[in-house]
């Protein structure tokens, strides 16, 4: 399928948090709908054991049942898993879900089998043969982003979590996320889960860190970080300001232009917009 590179991922819907709740806890969707997070993500992967997957489907059939106007995304079971196709007539058959979180994704062709549900389609990169696939995973069509699972990817590359060489090799990870998001105008990425809720100043800082290298928004597992890291996505006032004056500047028609010291040119006049059509998103 041919890139869609001259599509603005700048265009598509915004997603600052996404909020992962089990399904086999059904009570806490209601809660995690109401906790500010523009998506919540109920799980019948990771967070539910093996022997439970039957169950989690049932939980998760009642809890929309009695939600009528909830809408979710749902993260299901592997591609090779034997509970991805029972997760995938689930999903068809709910209105209220409204995408696809698909973890281990390796192959085009277990994107488009979950495609032709005709929801939109979150990979998750989270092995070494998810990464080699990236060009032609991003371009199936009904893929909206990309997101990548740390912990699994860093497990799979024999590469240690938490130090600076594997976040290194993390960093080589974002980079090909963004790269092939804008290569097939995808909308931007999503940062990888932080485990550590309990710490909000770090919470931001990573959000801040991931604006920074392109990311749109970021994987939450817990409602307290939410708004840290929408505090990290948005724009600073003074970079806002430093946004405002470039775009007062540059109306101005002087093909001399200064701002703070420096010219302003066309790649610095589109990036104050797209600073500040951010800060509108984010209010």
């Amino acid at each position: 399928m041919p890139s869609r590179p001259d599509a603005d991922p700048r265009s598509r819907p915004g997603l600052r948090s996404a909020l992962f709740v089990p399904a086999n806890r059904p009570e806490r969707i209601p809660k995690a709908l109401a906790s500010g997070a523009d998506a919540v993500i109920v799980d019948l992967e990771d967070a539910v054991a093996g022997a439970a997957k039957a169950d989690a489907r049932r939980a998760l059939r009642e809890a929309l049942a009695a939600l009528p106007q909830a809408r979710v995304w749902v993260r299901v079971n592997a591609p090779e898993s034997a509970d991805f196709a029972a997760d995938l007539a689930l999903c068809g058959d709910l209105p209220g879900i409204v995408g696809l979180v698909i973890p281990k994704a390796e192959t085009p062709e277990s994107l488009i089998q979950a495609a032709s549900l005709g929801q939109p389609l979150l990979p998750l990169i989270e092995s070494a043969a998810g990464l080699a696939a990236l060009a032609a995973l991003s371009r199936v069509a009904g893929v909206e982003r990309l997101s990548f699972g740390a912990l699994d990817l860093s497990v799979d590359l024999g590469s240690e979590p938490d130090t600076e060489g594997g976040e290194m090799l993390l960093d080589q990870t974002r980079y090909q996320l963004v790269l092939h998001s804008r290569l097939a105008g995808l909308a931007p990425p999503l940062e990888t889960v932080l485990p550590a809720f309990g710490d909000p100043a770090r919470v931001e800082r990573v959000a801040r860190r991931a604006a920074g290298m392109g990311f749109g928004g970021m994987l939450c597992i817990h409602p307290a970080q939410i708004a840290p890291v929408h505090r990290g996505l948005a724009p600073s006032p003074d970079t806002l300001d430093w946004a405002r004056r470039v775009m007062t500047a540059a109306a101005q028609g002087d093909d001399a232009a200064q701002v703070d010291g420096a010219m302003i040119d066309a790649p610095v006049v589109e990036r104050a917009r797209r600073l500040l059509a951010r800060a509108a998103e984010h209010g």
